[in-house]
């Protein structure tokens, strides 16, 4: 009886110890961490148990995800409308909500900005859903004296230098691209879907300039990123309850069995390296080959192994090779293009540009680098869609933040897209598209010193910025020099965020014109349909009436139309998407 009651006792005990922990984490620790920074000035929504504000995020994102908007509007209310509207609301720089327990301090000042991403060992990234890490994890996921090490060994394979040894690989695969959009048109304008292309060729340009003559394996692990990466954005969907990911359900074992299929493979072209190494062999020009030797370099530097990378190491650098390069680069000039397509006058400055730099030759690094229109266009479009909204840290001890005392666990947001979005900062023509504003330098376009973050900033800056603007800035050459587009009259303007930011809709139609006063043949201007398919579109693709076809490659053709231009006579195909959920809209032929 005694033994039983013991045994009562300390389980009583040990339910009250964890629920003393439970309710000093869902309400103690929550109203002692808002009344720390409530006593210091800053103003925040009232702590509310256990959900904080959760709710009304889940709410006004399902909301704005509802309704497109004008291509001329501020994106920030529909892209983050619950912190937009806390901003509003607060009309200061430094605020704070809360992610269930946790207070979310956000912040848009640009200096306090500036000093947090300067201090990266005090302010370190913020773990998220661990599926996230399934995708890539390397130089992107590792803090301290890790990040160092591996900054230190990656840096050497972005270097200019390097990078124009590249420049043939991405020439390769945008010709390819290229080829095929003139397979298409076949001497007349037609519309073309070309946000797959373009996700093509920049995952053929990671292909070739991270594995060389691996090119062909390279191309089958992208694959398998590809499908991991869709999988990973279902789930992104819905809100994640840790531990989810070990339930064995379908698609967490495809995840898992892709993760060892994609180590498997990479790790099998890196035996294949080192051996060719070991044998006397000289590296490849390509990422692996310059990051291996980076690595051994640094290894006999240090004069031990365990400082360098391990195989792990190196294979999980190349996925983050994969996934950042390719979808940081494509979303970066499917943006141009719809920007490109709709203010055509800057379209055209650009065409001659190019024509005047570079004529009938193949464009190379020196020619690149004095692209002054292309470039200004790039960052205006980098501002607008930026491919970081927001950057995420979090603190582990109190930590002091001007004249603020930060409590720790406290979460940090700092709005780079609100800072971009931002008229203050930028002028009342903020959400117009004008790279006039970059003609003096990033410097000199601001009314407030450094408000620029495209790629990050501080030391953690994104390594690999200088090859995806080298990338953007070649396939714009190529794709200007062929073909000139314009945006489809019924376009639907709805950026969302998924593993960045991508427009949502479908565009509906489009038509195309031939380029007059181009050296390259026939050119046509392929007003296109810039938005990625959702993954159900196949079933969206219909026969809307005769003489429509749907054809597997998407294309739709129609009756041909006489007289499109005074210039050109010609077939003008019209395509009409439609998804699950959208509504039918008409297409016009003007």
């Amino acid at each position: 009886m005694e033994v039983m009651m013991g045994a009562v006792v300390v389980v009583l005990l040990v339910l009250v110890a964890y629920g003393w922990q439970f309710f000093n984490w869902v309400w103690l620790r929550p109203k002692a961490m808002e009344k720390s920074l409530r006593e210091q000035g800053l103003t925040g929504n009232r702590y509310r148990f256990f959900f904080g504000d959760l709710k009304e995020m889940v709410q006004m994102a399902k909301e704005a995800k509802l309704k497109p908007i004008k291509l001329t509007d501020s994106i920030v209310p529909r892209v983050i409308p619950f912190n937009y509207s806390s901003a509003k609301t607060y009309c200061c720089n430094i605020f704070f909500t809360w992610l269930g327990p946790r207070p979310i301090v956000h912040v848009t000042d640009p200096p306090t900005i500036r000093k947090i991403l300067a201090n990266y060992n005090q302010f370190q990234k913020l773990r998220g859903n661990p599926l996230t890490k399934l995708l890539a994890r390397g130089l992107a996921d590792v803090e301290g004296d890790q990040w160092v090490k591996h900054r230190k060994i990656i840096n050497p394979a972005f270097h200019v230098e390097k990078l124009k040894h590249m420049l043939p690989a991405f020439h390769i695969s945008c010709s390819e691209m290229i080829r095929k959009w003139e397979g298409i048109t076949k001497g007349r304008s037609c519309e073309v879907d070309v946000y797959p292309y373009l996700q093509t060729m920049t995952s053929d340009v990671i292909s070739r300039t991270a594995f060389g003559s691996s090119y062909e394996e390279g191309r089958k692990i992208f694959e398998l990123q590809c499908e991991l990466q869709k999988l990973i954005a279902q789930v992104l969907q819905s809100m994640y309850i840790p531990g989810s990911r070990f339930l064995p359900t379908k698609r967490n074992r495809r995840m898992m069995e892709i993760d060892q299929e994609v180590k498997s493979s990479i790790k099998k072209i890196i035996n294949k390296r080192l051996t060719t190494k070991e044998n006397g062999e000289s590296s490849k020009e390509d990422l692996l080959g310059i990051l291996l030797d980076s690595n051994d370099k640094e290894i006999k530097l240090q004069g031990y192994t365990t400082f360098g990378l391990s195989i792990d190491d190196v294979i999980e650098e190349c996925k983050l090779f994969y996934f950042g390069g390719q979808e940081t680069t494509t979303t970066l000039l499917v943006w141009t293009m719809i920007l490109l397509g709709q203010h055509t006058n800057w379209q055209d400055r650009a065409r001659d540009e190019v024509s005047k730099v570079f004529g009938d030759r193949k464009p190379d690094i020196d020619g690149l680098s004095h692209l002054k229109i292309i470039n200004i266009i790039l960052l205006e479009v980098l501002r607008l869609y930026s491919p970081v909204v927001a950057l995420e840290r979090i603190i582990h001890e109190e930590t002091k933040i001007g004249d603020l005392i930060l409590p720790s666990g406290s979460q940090l947001m700092l709005h780079l897209m609100m800072l971009h979005h931002d008229a203050n900062i930028w002028g009342d023509d903020v959400n117009e598209f004008n790279p006039g504003r970059f003609a003096e330098g990033v410097s000199n376009a601001t009314k407030v010193q450094a408000s620029y973050f495209p790629f990050g900033g501080g030391p953690r800056i994104c390594v690999a910025q200088a090859f995806a603007m080298l990338e953007a800035k070649l396939a714009l050459v190529m794709i200007l020099s062929r073909f000139s587009f314009k945006l489809s009259p019924s376009y639907s303007h709805a950026p969302h965020i998924i593993l960045g930011l991508q427009p949502h809709f479908l565009i509906l139609h489009k038509r195309t014109y031939p380029c007059p006063n181009s050296k390259f043949g026939l050119p046509m201007n392929i007003q296109l349909p810039f938005q990625q398919p959702h993954p159900r579109i196949t079933d969206g693709l219909e026969k809307i009436q005769q003489p429509f076809h749907v054809s597997n490659g998407g294309i739709k053709e129609c009756e041909q139309f006489s007289g499109l231009t005074d210039a050109y006579d010609g077939d003008d195909e019209k395509m009409l998407y439609r998804r699950h959920f959208s509504k039918r809209v008409s297409a016009q032929v003007n």
